[in-house]
């Protein structure tokens, strides 16, 4: 009798399942945006309920709280990160970014039944939820106490159904593997080309946003790159990946749980309310806490206001092509979502509820109705007119007295920020923004520029027959173009009198200033001969583990004073100095390390290469460049050309010379324009 079963290599092999819509994707990609921007609010909040100080506390509690403030800080910057890849990957694939998402608490339903989102108070319960929701793919932990599912359920969608739907997944991990999956199915199917159909000039790339690992998407290697980033930044490879939010969580957790053990009396954190809400529920739930206090809630209306239309504008930034016009709306963004931070942690000091000491209340991150791209003709006085709004109703909130560790300075320089941002976006929109007066107290005060530099080291002016040379002390940062290149004429070490103009020709002496890359050497002709020139190209150069070099026609501004400041200077990138924005060779005492070759990012050709440029350094923040300019590495690769870039100065970003907002976490402090 003959054998009924085939052999193995005769069976038929299944097919393999089609590859999904361009709906689909978008679909799946709508979702990830929202998980990302629910985890972003969650870290938030919880960074924010995390007390300044505490009279209580010993020194080794009081570096932990600042130490785990920061970790939280930066891994929902990272999850900001996070949403703008999506972003991108959906411009793409020529749809916009999707910023929408269901108020929190989420109810049980739109994503997968383990996936809790909640807004929680720091507790240990809260990092253990953080941890189950970033835990790697395969990892057998328990989520934290009270953040249990409601129930129990499975979301499956029929193969065959053309209308979109949900897939289940145990992690965020498995959402992005067949994400990873889907795009290389799509690229078989129907080619790269015609997948990835989306404007180039719509990405949002890591000179325009100061986030770590923001990186432009333009075919299936770069949406790789993307959905890699976001995996790695997040569940990482466990333990083995030190720098994951699964274990900078799991290191929270270890060392929380050592702390309160040696001290049960331990309080890390304000009793913040798990579940606040801005409105009233319909129906009374002990699982959300109205924050109805008379003079707070205000102070949360104020808060959500700030972070909705931050997010509009981050919406608006992805949806412009015009790359000054990105950068002026993703800095609006970013600029808003600084401020939020005091009102943030405000919130988290005071009671939620009149007449209640506790619960105190919180942030809410109460969402729009709906999120869309606002008209490019109208989106700038639309939101200019917000922000007036914004800062009038801020300008009217009664004062309250201030909690331990609060600066009074915060609310005014809130206030400070709406009204710059206004005029920002008013510029943009050829309106004249209201004249308004912000008092500002005088923690908020910062001296001209003038009086903020050392009056050591003054101007030598120092004439020759040709030629004066003029020396500036303070900008010295001893690159030694001088004493190497013309010795005769700069006699180092040596007391009284050490500069001889004429112990060389006027061009040699003119050369050796050129080569001066801090501005230190400048120089008056009287022979005739011509001035210094502005450069046919604008560059910033890289010096390893040292300052950035530029040269440009620089102008600088500081405590609200403009200064030309020539066409040469070296600015701090390490953080240390005591001249910010400009370098005094802190970075040598510092040991410092920043490469001067640091991958190559847009390096697309400027249609204008000189021109000004205007450096604008932020308050405990970046510095904002605007002009055109190449950055270049020490060898003179060009890193990138921008019109527009955030560079970091506090020596942190793990995105260098481009910010990460890592001076967030670290608390970085400088002047600022």
């Amino acid at each position: 009798m003959a054998d009924q079963n085939p052999a193995p290599s005769e069976r038929a092999v299944p097919a393999p399942p089609p590859p999904p819509s361009r709906e689909q994707l978008l679909y799946w990609l709508h979702e990830a945006a929202e998980i990302e921007h629910h985890l972003m609010c969650c870290y938030l909040y919880a960074a924010f309920s995390l007390k300044r100080v505490d009279a209580r506390w010993t020194p080794g509690q009081a570096q932990a709280v600042a130490r785990w403030r920061g970790i939280l800080t930066s891994v929902a910057l990272e999850e900001m990160t996070h949403l703008c890849l999506v972003g991108n990957l959906m411009n793409a694939l020529g749809a916009p970014p999707h910023m929408n998402r269901p108020a929190l608490p989420v109810d049980s339903g739109p994503y997968p039944a383990g996936f809790v989102i909640r807004l929680g108070p720091f507790s240990p319960a809260t990092i253990e939820h953080f941890m189950y929701l970033e835990r790697p793919t395969g990892a057998r932990l328990a989520d934290g106490s009270g953040f249990e599912p409601a129930r129990a359920y499975r979301r499956k969608v029929p193969a065959e159904r053309l209308s979109p739907g949900p897939r289940d997944y145990e992690t965020v991990g498995e959402l992005y593997d067949m994400l990873v999956h889907a795009f290389e199915a799509c690229v078989q199917s129907v080619g790269e080309a015609e997948l990835f159909i989306g404007d180039p000039r719509l990405q949002v790339d890591g000179a325009l946003a100061p986030l770590p690992g923001v990186a432009a998407v333009t075919g299936l290697a770069s949406a790789q790159a993307a959905l890699h980033t976001i995996v790695t930044q997040g569940e990482g490879a466990g333990a083995d990946n030190q720098s994951s939010h699964f274990s900078r969580f799991s290191s929270v957790s270890e060392e929380l749980r050592a702390l309160t053990a040696a001290d049960p009396a331990f309080e890390p954190a304000w009793p913040a309310a798990t579940n606040p809400v801005m409105n009233a529920p319909v129906q009374a739930s002990a699982e959300r806490v109205h924050v109805n206090h008379a003079v707070i809630a205000r102070w949360l209306d104020i808060g959500n206001a700030l972070y909705t239309t931050s997010m509009r504008c981050l919406l608006q930034g992805f949806s412009v092509h015009d790359r000054a016009e990105k950068a002026t709306w993703l800095a609006t963004s970013f600029a808003l979502m600084r401020a939020l931070v005091p009102v943030g942690q405000g919130l988290a000091a005071r009671p939620a509820q009149d007449g209640a000491a506790t619960p105190h209340a919180g942030l809410t991150f109460t969402p729009l109705r709906t999120l869309a791209v606002l008209p490019h003709a109208s989106a700038a006085r639309v939101v200019a007119e917000r922000l007036g709004q914004l800062r009038d109703r801020a300008q009217g909130l009664l004062p309250v007295t201030t909690v331990p560790g609060e600066s009074e300075a915060a609310w005014p320089r809130v206030i400070e920020v709406l009204g710059q941002q206004q005029a920002l976006l008013a510029s943009m929109a050829g309106v004249e923004p209201p004249a308004v007066n912000t008092p500002v107290p005088a923690a908020l005060t910062v001296a001209p520029i003038a009086a903020a530099v050392p009056a050591a080291n003054p101007i030598e002016n120092v004439q020759g027959r040709g030629v004066t040379v003029v020396y500036e002390g303070r900008r010295c940062i001893h690159s030694r173009h001088c004493v190497l290149d013309a010795p005769t004429v700069f006699k180092a070490n040596t007391p009284g009198e050490w500069i001889y103009p004429d112990t060389v020709p006027v061009e040699t002496l003119v050369g050796v200033a050129h080569n001066c890359p801090s501005g230190a050497i400048r120089y008056q002709r009287h022979d005739g001969g011509p001035a210094e020139a502005a450069p046919p190209v604008n560059t910033l150069r890289l010096r390893e583990n040292g300052p950035y070099a530029v040269h440009a026609p620089i102008s600088i501004t500081l405590a609200g004073q403009t200064q030309d400041d020539g066409y040469r200077a070296t600015l701090c990138r390490c953080g240390q100095s005591q001249r910010k924005p400009w370098c005094d060779g802190s970075h040598v005492a510092a040991h410092f390390v920043a490469s001067g070759e640091p991958p190559s990012g847009n390096t697309g050709a400027l249609a204008v290469r000189d021109g000004p440029l205007a450096i604008a350094p932020q308050t405990n923040g970046p510095l904002q460049v605007r002009g055109n300019l190449e950055i270049c590495a020490g060898t003179g690769r060009t890193v990138a050309r921008v019109s527009e870039a955030w560079l970091c100065r506090c020596g942190q970003s793990k995105n260098k010379p481009f910010c990460d907002l890592s001076h967030v976490a670290a608390g970085f402090v400088a002047p600022g324009a």
